[in-house]
């Protein structure tokens, strides 16, 4: 399955599930054997123990768009996406007249390439080392204009937040 950007949020926001459960059917990490870290048993402290997600076999989800998400790690706070976002020259995160809305804060580091940003009414460039913070919830459409490919490091905080007038348009 290929679903655009603005069905994939609205599937999450209607579901009140997250991007992880709808794309990669995991919810939270595999424990790391304890003989990985050290001789005693990981800590079961609140939050996220030792993770480790290996390069080879991650999940990654091509959307229709052109735009590649391979999820980084799976933290056991189910409100945190982290993912590195790969957009092939053309591709977009919406089609040129939409722009996308919904729960959460992003925050997005550039890797390599160059990626135009529209959040409401600015329009940006950012290149390899810049990165960008914004509310979700303001209309944005991120973009390669350009010949190479993009990548970049990806954080959706609060996703799945219930604050009403988020939801995906």
């Amino acid at each position: 399955m290929q679903p655009s950007v603005r069905t994939l949020y609205a599937l999450v926001t209607e579901f009140g599930v997250t991007v992880d459960e709808v794309l990669f059917d995991q919810k939270s990490p595999s424990p790391v054997p304890a003989s990985l870290s050290a001789p005693e048993s990981p800590s079961t402290a609140a939050g996220p123990g030792l993770a480790v997600q290996r390069a080879k076999g991650r999940p990654a989800i091509t959307l229709s768009s052109g735009v590649t998400w391979e999820r980084l790690m799976f933290w056991a706070d189910e409100d945190v996406e982290f993912i590195e976002a790969t957009y092939a020259p053309g591709s977009a995160s919406s089609p040129d007249d939409e722009l996308v809305r919904h729960n959460g804060h992003e925050f997005g580091y550039i890797l390599s390439g160059t990626l135009r940003v529209v959040v409401g009414f600015d329009e940006l460039v950012l290149r390899p080392g810049d990165s960008i913070t914004f509310p979700s919830s303001t209309p944005h459409r991120l973009c390669n204009e350009g010949n190479e490919t993009v990548r970049a490091i990806w954080v959706v905080r609060g996703r799945r937040g219930t604050h009403p007038g988020h939801e995906a348009p």
